[in-house]
């Protein structure tokens, strides 16, 4: 999902990359080796999106979890290090146990839950013993034009059903993966024209907090606004328990953004405003 988007946004600001995929084995550090070693001098960034994102398998499927979210993201910033290349790796609000009632700040202590959180958050601290010189970048809440998230979910389920139930007890910050992308290619410029942005890690999710109930319900209303839903939905809150899943969820997922707003001069768009550009470019997409 990211990726994809980033590969997009790069293409239209002209920005030169080379776009890898499983061609290059994250998990095989002489892999990495050899793709650096033949690219040397034709790249000064990597940015790492690669990630096994399937929480509830995970469990079931720890040893590849591992290998992609702790080994390979190790692997990618030992390569970055021997290449001289800066690198920006992609995290997760998972990192994160959600009993907090306020957003997760970057030096709150990490207590993942499941065994892609705790992979993630291993990752992290590869990244950092292998190239203390880097940008992780944690995030919560993706969605986007490429890969399955929960706004294609939901669009798909309200154009189908009559009625929907979903969770009101998990609270977090939508993201739409284009303004992440913007942020990613913003500490890029910011840093390449001398700016100082501190390596560490960074929070980045739309401005707001709100249940996937109600971001359910501003799906389905802006849907409508915009034409791209035409039949009645009723969309019901229910409880976690109501979907059982081999790992709990969060029940918090909210991060604070002050640091990377103050690092970049960014401007956060909303979460509900991101959501209708989005569906917005969908539409005429």
């Amino acid at each position: 999902m990211l990726g994809t988007e980033l590969k997009c946004f790069l293409e239209k600001t002209g920005i030169p990359y080379t776009g890898t995929d499983r061609e290059v084995d994250i998990t095989d550090p002489a892999a990495l080796a050899d793709y650096a070693k033949n690219h040397t001098g034709s790249f000064s960034w990597i940015i790492n999106c690669a990630a096994y994102t399937a929480v509830d398998r995970a469990e079931d499927d720890a040893e590849n979890c591992r290998r992609l979210n702790t080994e390979g993201a190790g692997n990618i910033a030992r390569a970055a290090r021997e290449a001289g290349a800066s690198l920006i790796h992609i995290s997760t609000d998972y990192v994160f146990n959600g009993l907090s009632n306020l957003p997760y700040k970057e030096d709150d202590a990490p207590d993942p839950i499941g065994i892609y959180g705790v992979t993630k958050r291993d990752g992290e601290l590869r990244v950092l013993e292998e190239n203390p010189e880097s940008w992780i970048i944690r995030t919560a809440w993706l969605y986007g034009r490429y890969g399955g998230n929960f706004v294609q979910t939901m669009l798909t389920m309200m154009k189908e059903r009559q009625i929907i139930s979903v969770v009101n007890d998990q609270r977090g910050s939508p993201t739409w993966a284009y303004d992440l992308a913007l942020a990613i290619t913003s500490l890029i410029c910011l840093v390449e024209a001398g700016e100082p942005v501190p390596q560490g890690t960074y929070h980045f999710t739309n401005e707001g907090e709100i249940t996937w109930y109600e971001f359910a319900g501003e799906i389905y209303k802006q849907g409508r606004a915009l034409g791209t839903l035409k039949k009645d939905c009723e969309i019901r809150p229910c409880s976690s328990k109501d979907f059982p899943a081999r790992v709990k969820r969060p029940a918090y997922s909210v991060l604070d953004k002050a640091k990377i707003k103050k690092a970049l001069g960014l401007e956060i768009p909303s979460w509900d405003a991101s959501l209708n550009n989005f569906l917005t470019k969908q539409r005429y997409a």
